[in-house]
């Protein structure tokens, strides 16, 4: 009989302690309404867990004092660059990818960031790319800058809002991303005038433009976000009209739409993870980021989620990043004014 119960207790011991790590992995034991101070912990998997959150990054959370908004990695030097806003804070805050902080930018140059990007991260001399929205004498232009906050140069011109292109202008332009060729893509509307997806060659000029208003092929309504990817197609976030239009990095053709993943919210950022296997889109107003199938190359169909990482309310995720060598995930986040980081469940913490 005393076997029997040791037997009991130990069948029964072994279910609690597979049910509380299924809570732990699903993230669904917090069941409490988030304040301000446990927004950073609250979230849940839904579908197939790809990503768990990383709870010891960064180090220092208390250094967040304004409304973050974009993040971007240099995934060979270990950096993570966060670029947030409001009055009296510094613009961008630079952190290893292991949580420690190494400096602040307090630069003047910079009123409004939106979009960051660092290109050539696998040479001797990366360097960083801000959007800047603001409206002052500094705004509506994109900025280079040295890793360590140095202004390199400026495109657009700096103050004016426009649309030109001799001088190229731009109004509120969203984001950019520089391919490893050199070659960069701009999407300009983050609610100014312009509806742009610009190609620059390497020497900075035009190649190829959409800059349509509307709802048809190769128009846009705030397009928000851009990458490209391993067939060199182009993914565009056409926030406004809730959906992501994809072309051909080349000749600028439209290749097709996916839109049926986003009938609730529309996609704010788009980001390959580094397998090449999945898209990163993450959605403000429903708080949440899904991982989409990546087509394989001649086809786009339509879009297929296969998990999500549920925020909890009012956290507002707005631009995303990940680390092209551990498969990281980094996230921009308005609302609960931080950025966090995500790493994969797959085997040794890494897509690759």
């Amino acid at each position: 009989m005393l076997k029997k119960r040791s037997h009991t207790c130990l069948i029964a011991t072994t279910m609690a302690t597979v049910f509380l790590l299924m809570m732990v992995l699903y993230g669904t034991i917090n069941t409490q309404q988030p304040d301000s101070s446990s927004l950073r912990h609250d979230y849940q998997l839904l579908g197939r867990p790809l990503y768990k959150l990383d709870l010891a990054w960064p180090k220092y959370p208390e250094l967040f004092t304004g409304e973050v908004f974009g993040v971007a990695v240099d995934q060979h030097a270990g950096v993570v660059y966060v670029a947030q806003r409001g009055d009296n804070v510094p613009k961008v805050l630079v952190f290893t990818t292991d949580g420690d902080f190494l400096m602040a930018w307090n630069t003047t140059t910079l009123e409004m960031p939106h979009g960051i990007f660092v290109a050539d991260a696998a040479s001797t001399s990366p360097t960083v790319w801000i959007t800047d929205v603001g409206n002052g004498p500094y705004g509506h232009c994109i900025k280079q800058y040295s890793p360590s906050g140095k202004l390199l140069q400026v495109l657009g011109t700096p103050g004016k809002a426009g649309s030109g292109f001799n001088p190229l202008e731009f109004d509120q332009p969203a984001e950019i991303f520089v391919h490893s060729s050199g070659e960069i893509y701009i999407v300009d509307g983050d609610g100014g005038m312009n509806n742009r997806l610009i190609k620059l060659s390497k020497e900075q000029e035009v190649v190829w433009m959409h800059g349509e208003k509307g709802q048809g092929m190769a128009q846009f309504y705030i397009p928000h976000s851009v990458t490209v990817d391993n067939f060199l197609r182009v993914w565009v976030a056409d926030r406004g009209n809730k959906r992501i239009q994809v072309f051909n990095s080349v000749t600028g053709d439209w290749l097709g739409t996916w839109g049926s993943c986003f009938t609730e919210d529309a996609p704010y950022s788009v980001r390959l993870t580094p397998d090449g296997k999945y898209f990163v889109v993450v959605q403000l107003n429903t708080n949440q980021i899904s991982l989409l199938d990546a087509p394989p190359v001649g086809v786009i169909g339509q879009c297929r989620v296969v998990s999500v990482i549920q925020l909890a309310d009012d956290v507002k995720p707005h631009l995303v990043d990940l680390d092209l060598k551990t498969g990281a995930l980094y996230v921009a986040e308005i609302g609960a004014q931080q950025a966090q980081k995500f790493t994969p469940f797959s085997l040794g913490g890494s897509f690759l």
